[in-house]
């Protein structure tokens, strides 16, 4: 068993997993803005509570994405930053797929569409199958309107995500649901493990988000137009 240092802030929820021989330990606070400030010291508080030293790592994992702009930069420049002073590789965890995998932990089984909220009247959305020992990927992270989405996934298995209840109306009825998420980090955790025993490491200089989207906000105009 390794020692794995995995971040995400991808979301308005802010996720650390240290997953150790012993046990995965999970922090989770709020993110967004607040991300960028307080990542780094509950980073250095998960690992003194551990009694693990930042050189016992062995690899540092983050949340590319998509997710928020802001986020997916605060989570990659953290793991970039650390792995680089350390000499470690990193590992990168699709945001996407922590949503799967917290939802499969709740009970949703090893067919899940992941929808979230990606602002703007869009959605993020995938769809991941289990196959017992990881995550396939049958459709691959998107941005969607959510009429398009709804046309596209027909009557989904199973579904998670904050669009959810987002886009409740949009999306239709879809059952089974998990909209709220129960322990992201522990997702994280459990997902950065996995790429590690699947040899996933790369070279820190490699540490950099998915965007999927390349527009920040609406204009003026077009908010007056949606409105």
């Amino acid at each position: 068993m390794p020692f794995l240092l995995a971040l995400d802030s991808s979301t308005d929820t802010m996720a650390v997993a240290l997953v150790t021989p012993a046990q995965t330990r999970v922090f989770e606070a709020a993110g967004g803005a607040q991300a960028s400030a307080r990542l780094l010291p509950e980073v250095k508080a998960l690992l003194a509570e551990a009694g693990v030293a930042m050189a016992d790592l062995d690899a540092i994992a983050f949340g590319q994405g998509p997710g928020a702009f802001t986020g997916l930069r605060t989570a990659c420049a953290v793991a970039q930053g650390l792995a680089f002073g350390l000499g470690k590789p990193v590992l990168a965890v699709d945001s996407l797929m922590l949503v799967a995998e917290d939802a499969r932990a709740q009970g949703a089984g090893d067919d899940v569409w992941v929808a979230m909220d990606a602002r703007m009247g869009e959605i993020y959305a995938a769809h991941y199958r289990h196959d017992g020992g990881s995550w396939q990927v049958l459709d691959a992270p998107a941005l969607y309107a959510p009429a398009a989405l709804a046309a596209h996934w027909g009557r989904p298995a199973a579904a998670a995500g904050s669009a959810l209840t987002e886009y409740a109306e949009a999306l239709g009825p879809v059952a089974p649901a998990w909209p709220q998420a129960r322990s992201r980090a522990a997702a994280l955790g459990a997902l950065a493990l996995a790429a590690w025993q699947r040899g996933e490491t790369r070279d820190a200089a490699e540490a950099l988000p998915v965007y999927i989207r390349d527009k920040v906000a609406l204009t003026t105009a077009e908010r007056e137009q949606r409105a």
